[in-house]
């Protein structure tokens, strides 16, 4: 299949007719037009949606650097130059079925746990309508009730986490619930399918040894950015999708597994991480498996360069519409 990479390619055979895309960014300039992700209708214009995407603009449960409830308004704008066909999955994530943008979930940025009940109950309303929730963030706190809520529907999940940070820490401060604690509660909780589960991109100084074998203890697998430097993408997708096998599998992508010359602009940045490629690369590795959800998280605009973080971000977001596409048309 061939296709313009220079323009707005005509999307694929598999477009559904009844489908409700973006505006054709060769008659609307992609600068102008909805202020949605990509640019899609909103999920109230079109009742349902086979995916729909979701702000969630809550940053409570940070520990460093705050903002990243500013997120899902930097991703939306990073979306615009986003076009109709996707080359690397031979689909058009856009139009094979329909993909709506729900807008934001309030969550009460001064109460943590009533934030976490109100993102899981909207959570789950909104998969009253949606086969499948894609949401952007706000902190990693919010995977947490966006498990509760998918797992709720398809059972315990294979977590791909995608992060810098290992994010089963048991407190900080003595808070069970922030950013660094959502698989920890996850894994308690038996939302997971733990023997499934694995982190992708871990680096950087730990608080102590033990950091590494109570997530081990936990049943966590570990594909480090050292493991991809030496090992090379193909190896890295091929350790993941051994480790999911047929499970209905989560994707939880903090933006900081990348490196912070590809995504500065989040809240706990680590030099020595993924290429933006390299991540592109690895999701793409992903297609043909049983994907259910999926959040992109922490990404802190007012630290970016150039919308450097955002483009990341928004583009994962097409990565992973991409997969959701493949999986409608088998």
């Amino acid at each position: 299949m061939t296709s313009d990479l220079s323009g707005d390619a005509a999307p694929d055979q598999h477009q559904a007719s009844d489908v409700i895309g973006p505006p054709d960014g060769r008659q609307v300039p992609r600068f102008a037009g909805p202020d949605t992700f990509a640019r899609l209708p909103r999920l109230q214009d079109t009742g349902r949606a086979a995916v729909a995407i979701a702000g969630i603009p809550f940053d409570s449960g940070v520990s460093y650097r705050p903002g990243a409830r500013f997120g899902p308004t930097a991703v939306r704008n990073g979306s615009k130059l986003l076009r109709p066909y996707h080359p690397g999955l031979q689909t058009s994530p856009l139009h094979v079925h329909q993909v709506a943008d729900a807008g934001d979930i309030p969550a009460n940025p001064f109460d943590i746990a009533e934030a976490i009940a109100t993102i899981d109950q909207a959570a789950r309303a909104l998969l009253d309508r949606a086969d499948h929730l894609v949401a952007i963030g706000g902190d990693h706190t919010i995977a947490l009730p966006l498990l509760r809520a998918t797992a709720a529907r398809y059972g315990p999940l294979a977590l791909v986490h995608f992060d810098a940070h290992l994010d089963t820490w048991d407190t900080y401060f003595g808070a069970p619930y922030t950013h660094g604690t959502p698989f920890r509660r996850a894994a308690e909780e038996g939302l997971l399918a733990l023997d499934s589960s694995a982190h992708v991109g871990i680096r950087g100084p730990l608080y102590d040894a033990a950091d590494l074998t109570d997530d081990k203890a936990l049943g966590f697998a570990t594909v480090s950015t050292a493991d991809v430097a030496r090992g090379g993408v193909d190896q890295a997708i091929d350790r993941i999708r051994e480790r999911v096998g047929d499970r209905p599998v989560y994707l939880s992508v903090d933006i900081d597994v990348l490196d912070p010359a590809h995504a500065p602009g989040t809240g706990t940045p680590e030099p020595g991480g993924l290429t933006t490629r390299e991540l592109q690369l690895i999701l793409r590795g992903l297609a043909g498996l049983n994907l259910t959800g999926a959040d992109i998280v922490e990404v802190a605009p007012a630290y970016d360069h150039a919308e450097l973080t955002a483009l990341a971000a928004a583009n994962v977001g097409y990565e992973i519409l991409g997969l959701f596409a493949r999986q409608a048309a088998t």
